[in-house]
């Protein structure tokens, strides 16, 4: 392990320099005129891992954005096989007004790296790839044997991964995947992800009259789609923060005594959090702690509402048409398809017969869970114990990362949720930003995860 650290510490400028390298390719794949920044991105990342000594590196194109897929499997059959997942697609800038720097400019301020993709997810996915050369080097060989698959369509629901899993379910054999998307519980605080929420995403469109009205000369006879739409919405969930759609809980296990006990060790200070957030009460639903209720139990928010006129100034008018974008987080049990049909099934239960609507099912995912008992989990948490000298923390994530469960189905392995970010990097959001000292604390914690898995079998 020293010479591997060394490695990492002599080379931690190298490192930075490729990365931000990567994090000025605008590679956001909910815009159709990226695909040119899509396509360098995916170029550039396949050129770092030939240039590190891997084996087979090849781009494979599909209906969507390129998959990038790697192998080195050279430690033998009778070794571990992992396979390192990442994304190198990217959320929108937007707002930029909001950017203290260009969003894709890459810019270190008080250890923290701001860049669109910067924690979510060059900077975790580059982790991996600096680990595996840090450990050839050193080492002259793996101890295990190692595959990347990395993909551009994350931020837009991986719909082309799923089709490329079970195309080469063969290749892509592994006894576990390795994945670096999520974050640690705190600040100097390592911890391992072993629960992920699913996700249902829904959208809703309230039609009226045929036209936008002025509303001095129909307000009053004619019903505003933005209001019924307002009033639909209230429906969705009561004043307790209970969801209203019926057989949504169906399936839903409660937290166990044991698992509300484990919340109760991690270090939350609800009022930082509060401050943090600027608001000054917390909400959800009734009986659970704002841990569990953002992490154990499923929700609903709206996520985008329109309608009307949105413009400078005053417009009389009565919308002819308003819309929402629904997102239903969930936890272990329900399936996101089902989830779909039932919210569905209410919005139609609850409109009145004076508009119509149009409901459109966007892309949901499983939810997930992990045994921390898995040799990979064990070996993980020792690697974090010897770099950041403590041991880590395990806490399920409110996020969703579909292709989780996704691995299991199809690869029938289980996922280790390796994250060095933090809840407050602002992923998604302007001035997402990555601290630096966790980039090269997580090239060290990963090469060391390479370097015991063999002793954890």
């Amino acid at each position: 392990m020293p010479d591997v650290l060394k490695f990492i510490d002599e080379h931690k400028k190298n490192f930075e320099g490729e990365l931000f390298e990567w994090l000025r390719i605008p590679s956001i794949s909910t815009d159709s005129n990226k695909k040119g920044e899509i396509k360098k991105a995916a170029g550039y990342l396949a050129n770092q891992l030939e240039n590190i000594g891997i084996k087979e590196v090849t781009v494979y194109e599909t209906e969507g954005n390129p998959i990038v897929y790697a192998a080195h499997c050279e430690a033998g059959d009778d070794k571990p096989t992992v396979l390192i997942y990442g994304h190198y697609d990217v959320q929108p800038p937007d707002p930029l007004d909001l950017w203290d720097h260009a969003p894709f400019e890459p810019t270190v301020v008080d250890g923290k790296l701001y860049a669109r993709g910067s924690a979510d997810d060059k900077g975790q996915a580059y982790i991996h790839v600096k680990s595996v050369e840090s450990v050839l080097k050193t080492h002259g060989e793996l101890p295990v044997n190692v595959k990347f698959i990395f993909e551009g369509e994350e931020e837009i629901g991986s719909p082309s991964l799923v089709p490329f899993l079970k195309e080469h379910k063969d290749m892509l054999a592994c006894d576990m995947v390795l994945i670096s998307d999520t974050s640690m519980f705190a600040e100097d605080t390592p911890s391992i992800t072993y629960g992920l929420r699913g996700l249902t995403y829904m959208e809703i469109e309230v039609f009226g009259p045929n036209r936008d009205l002025h509303s001095g000369v129909y307000g009053g006879a004619v019903a505003n789609p933005a209001n019924v739409l307002c009033e639909m919405i209230a429906k969705l969930k009561d004043e307790n923060g209970v969801i209203q759609i019926p057989g949504f809980y169906d399936k839903v296990n409660d937290l166990t005594e044991e698992e509300r006990e484990e919340y109760k060790k991690l270090p939350f200070d609800e009022e930082a959090y509060k401050k943090e957030l600027g608001i000054k009460e917390t909400f959800g639903e009734k009986g659970y702690s704002t841990l569990e209720r953002a992490s154990g139990r499923p929700s609903l928010d709206v996520n985008g509402i329109w309608g009307g006129y949105q413009a400078e100034g005053a417009k009389t008018v009565l919308p002819s048409k308003a819309g929402a974008k629904v997102s239903m987080r969930l936890v272990p049990d329900q399936d996101p398809k089902e989830i779909a049909r039932l919210f569905e099934s209410y919005i139609k239960e609850i409109t009145p017969e004076y508009v119509t609507v149009k409901i459109t099912e966007h892309h949901g995912g499983s939810p997930s869970l992990t045994d921390i008992n898995f040799y990979g989990i064990q070996a993980a948490a020792q690697a974090f114990k010897e770099v950041y000298g403590k041991e880590p923390l395990f806490a399920r994530e409110g996020g969703s990362i579909p292709i989780v469960a996704d691995f299991q189905k199809i690869l029938g392995v289980k996922s280790i949720l390796m994250g060095f970010g933090l809840d407050s990097d602002a992923i998604h959001s302007p001035n997402e930003h990555f601290h630096l000292k966790d980039f090269h604390r997580g090239i060290k914690t990963s090469a060391r995860f390479f370097e015991i898995l063999e002793d954890f079998k």
